[in-house]
């Protein structure tokens, strides 16, 4: 298949673009959220660039939607509307905002486009009304085992964790601060030590890296905090299990289906997990070994042959009903 999407989420179509298909990415000279494209990342030959004015021409054969707005862009670009003369499906990243509970999902009262979501926790929360809903858990391409485990300190990667807060458990790192060292990757952490009023050796920032580069340094930490209070899942968490890191989790969200017993700690109580964090910094042994556990828990159920698998099922039954849909349209008229 042709498919189409636009990069939004590069974790996620990182894994997603590893597929047996040829992917066409909208792309425009100054980038942007609608024209992204490859982006310099080492993605496969068959990631095409294309400019927005060319898809009409591009032989798109579905496209996967991770923004509302997109369904509008593909009827301006293509001339066809997603769900009734596109195959189409939508990718929901996010839980819900707000009123958790009684979110409504943007497509709940349509049937023609399913929503797929990546956690059965998204699914559980959203209000999906009419839609159809399943869950393609996440796939993670393999950094394969990195961990050495011998800086005593603690890893964490999070994206803007001054302007989000407590969404992301910033307030709770100077926690963790007082067990060891952290070393935080991510995006908009520049500002972090003074918004935490922690020093060089309490924290160190190691900024946002490429993908290569965040995998080999995450490897020399003794363990990976992550302390997101409200996250759909979290790719790094799942990157961090795949190197082998133990890992010290908040019990929220989607983590507790994804972190089995023995892979570090899973807790609602902070305080358990400073316990067991000061217990894997003195004890280098016991960290590898719920490292082992992360990683073997990580390939078995986020995988990335098991993850394409099940896109490559629901991108052709997609197609299959499109088909059927046209088939019934033609002999009615």
């Amino acid at each position: 298949m042709r498919i189409l999407l636009w990069h939004v989420h590069g974790g996620w179509t990182d894994a997603f673009v590893r597929g047996a298909h040829t992917y066409v990415l909208p792309t425009r000279p100054g980038g942007g959220p609608w024209g992204l494209g490859r982006a310099g990342r080492d993605w496969p030959a068959s990631v095409v660039e294309v400019a927005p004015e060319e898809l009409a021409e591009a032989g798109i054969d579905v496209v996967v939607l991770q923004r509302v707005e997109e369904i509008a862009e593909c009827e301006r670009l293509l001339g066809r509307t997603p769900g009734r003369d596109l195959p189409a499906v939508f990718v929901e990243h996010n839980t819900p905002r707000g009123d958790v509970v009684g979110t409504v999902h943007p497509l709940a009262e349509q049937t023609d486009i399913p929503v797929i979501h990546v956690t059965h926790f998204n699914e559980l929360f959203w209000d999906s009304g009419r839609a159809r809903t399943t869950v393609i858990e996440h796939g993670i391409v393999d950094p394969g085992y990195l961990y050495s485990g011998e800086a005593q300190q603690l890893a964490v990667v999070v994206n803007e964790p001054v302007r989000r807060g407590r969404i992301t458990g910033t307030d709770l790192l100077p926690r963790f601060a007082g067990i060891a060292p952290l070393e935080v990757f991510g995006m908009g952490t520049d500002t972090l030590g003074d918004a935490l009023d922690l020093g060089p050796g309490e924290l160190r920032i190691g900024g946002d890296l490429p993908t290569g580069q965040l995998h080999a340094r995450l490897g020399r930490s003794r363990a990976y905090v992550h302390p997101l209070r409200w996250t759909s899942l979290g790719l790094s968490l799942l990157e961090a299990m795949h190197i082998g890191l133990p890992v010290l989790v908040l019990a929220t969200t989607e983590a507790i289906r994804a972190v089995p017993q023995g892979a570090g700690a899973v807790s609602t109580s902070v305080e358990e997990l400073l316990r067991t964090a000061a217990h894997l910094i003195e004890d280098p042994d016991e960290a590898r070994a719920r490292g082992l556990v992360a990683r073997e828990a990580a390939l078995a159920r986020y995988g990335l042959a098991r993850f394409l698998t099940d896109w490559d099922a629901v991108l052709d039954e997609e197609s299959s009903r499109q088909r059927s849909l046209l088939l019934t349209q033609r002999s009615a008229s």
